[in-house]
């Protein structure tokens, strides 16, 4: 309803919507008006005449459908036997073509269904098994080569610092 109010009544700027007060004793600011630019005026014109031009073709359909059924009950009882059997075709059409785009609908979902089943839970079963690996493999190299390393560094430190306390090498 906010769209349709703003497209009828067409100004020139656009109202932010106002936020509501943290607290009770302060009161919302009104909201300040946004200049638009050339394109998005055009494009608000667009939209107004676009609906207008709707407005009317649904009126006018609707007329029609109600003068062909004030024609139907003034018409003999031949003429409205003879629509209602066209209308009984067109009908039985519908549901055949309904019919058909339910069958494809489903055809669609079962195809669906088996690439989630047959293509990605093997791709994603196959990248939980990757991840495994990276992660048995960082566990390996943790423990069989930055421990040693860092150990090695630790001892080294030791021995400077024992060397320096004992003032050997200076």
């Amino acid at each position: 309803s906010y769209l349709c109010y703003n497209l009828f009544t067409m100004t020139d700027t656009i109202e932010t919507p106002n936020t509501p007060a943290p607290a009770a004793d302060i009161k919302a600011e009104a909201p300040t008006p946004v200049p638009l630019t050339p394109e998005e005026l055009a494009a608000q014109k667009q939209m107004r005449t676009r609906l207008i031009i709707l407005a009317i073709v649904l009126v006018v359909i609707l007329g029609l459908i109600v003068v062909a059924v004030l024609a139907l009950v003034n018409a003999g009882v031949g003429t409205t036997a003879m629509v209602r059997d066209i209308f009984i075709i067109f009908m039985a059409l519908m549901m055949i073509l309904l019919s058909g785009a339910l069958v494809v609908l489903i055809i669609q979902l079962a195809i669906l269904i088996n690439l989630l089943q047959n293509e990605i839970k093997p791709i994603l079963h196959s990248t939980n098994e990757t991840v495994n690996t990276l992660k048995g493999t960082t566990v390996f190299l943790s423990n069989n080569l930055v421990q040693p390393v860092l150990k090695l560094n630790e001892y080294l430190a030791g021995l400077k610092k024992l060397l320096d306390l004992l003032k050997i090498g200076r």
